[in-house]
């Protein structure tokens, strides 16, 4: 039985990826500052009280197969996570979709996680993961050549809004996400790239009005796919409303995040587009309900069934194509 550690185990996020495990039959410990809130949600778990300091993190995980981190916003401190899991020894998964977060994890903690041994897997999620596995999906589905372009979307409909600590990331995100995010253009990160791209088919909803937006698999995809471009996009209402200023005060103010009936209520729909140099196109989706409960079944699955080389690795790197056909309620097709 594998031991997997849950940091940030008592927030909102935490404590969904801690119930997927559990129906795993992991043991899990649970990490945080608060060793109240863990003793309340751990149900009679090993808990382990520590803060961001790079030495209590080391400890807390030492002794663990893996580490899952729940605790965002992920930008300002979430590398001091990635690399007390490798000190330690562990594998690492993160539930983040912040965009520069999860390039500062490739760019820097790669060489690390190697000459441990260990795999390092940021954005475990809902988006980041089929996202990333449709793009390679596709791309063996056209041959396995490089590609002109790579064009995801993400769409979410009904459900109970955001968690409260979602709204946080977007609030120490700002600027990024009210620029569009990074687009990979001609082997470079670019945050001006034009869109490439107006509208895009979404299963039940037609063609859907669309704005480049940071997603996390913008990031991971150049790293498996030899693509000449690759842009993210989200609904364009959506995007306006993530670009908006919201206060902390009215985030502190709202309800930890949707309740398990809002939750039933929102269906989410990933589509993926790509093109050859040659002009033949194929497009990959993916969709299920529930954002927050997909990804901790992602995370929770995912930290369990990782396999590759050591690194820091794109989901494609490390889970099989068919992962998706093993989360309840995910359907998805490549035509």
């Amino acid at each position: 039985m594998k031991k997997i550690a849950i940091y940030g185990a008592y927030g909102y996020q935490g404590r969904l990826v801690l119930d997927e495990l559990g129906r795993r039959d992991a043991e899990v410990i649970l990490v945080g500052r608060d060793a109240e809130r863990l003793a309340a949600v751990g149900g009679g778990r090993e808990t382990r009280t520590a803060g961001i300091d790079h030495g209590e993190l080391v400890a807390a995980f030492r002794g663990v197969d893996a580490v899952v981190n729940c605790a965002g916003p992920f930008t300002p401190a979430g590398t001091t996570v990635v690399r007390a899991a490798i000190a330690a020894g562990c594998h690492y998964v993160d539930t983040s979709g912040e965009q520069l977060h999860i390039k500062r994890v490739h760019d820097t903690c790669s060489a690390d996680a190697r000459r441990a041994g260990v795999i390092v897997t940021p954005a475990m999620t809902d988006g980041g993961v089929p996202g990333d596995l449709l793009a390679r999906a596709l791309a063996d589905h056209l041959g396995g050549g490089p590609l002109c372009e790579v064009l995801t979307g993400h769409s979410a409909t009904g459900g109970g809004g955001m968690s409260r600590g979602s709204l946080r990331s977007l609030l120490g995100t700002a600027d990024v996400v009210k620029s569009g995010g990074l687009a990979y253009e001609a082997g470079e990160w670019r945050a001006d790239a034009a869109p490439r791209l107006a509208d895009l088919e979404f299963p039940g909803l037609g063609a859907v009005p669309m704005a480049r937006f940071a997603l996390p698999e913008v990031v991971t995809i150049p790293r498996h796919v030899e693509v000449e471009h690759v842009q993210g996009f989200v609904e364009a209402d959506l995007a306006a409303r993530f670009s908006g200023a919201v206060a902390e005060e009215a985030v502190n103010a709202l309800p930890e995040g949707p309740d398990a009936d809002a939750r039933r209520g929102q269906r989410w729909a990933v589509v993926v587009v790509a093109t050859t140099p040659d002009g033949r196109r194929a497009t990959g989706v993916a969709e299920g309900f529930d954002t927050y409960g997909t990804t901790a079944a992602v995370a929770a699955e995912g930290v369990l069934r990782l396999d590759g080389p050591a690194g820091v690795r794109a989901p494609s790197e490390v889970l099989p194509a068919s992962f998706l056909d093993d989360l309840r309620g995910v359907t998805w097709t490549i035509s």
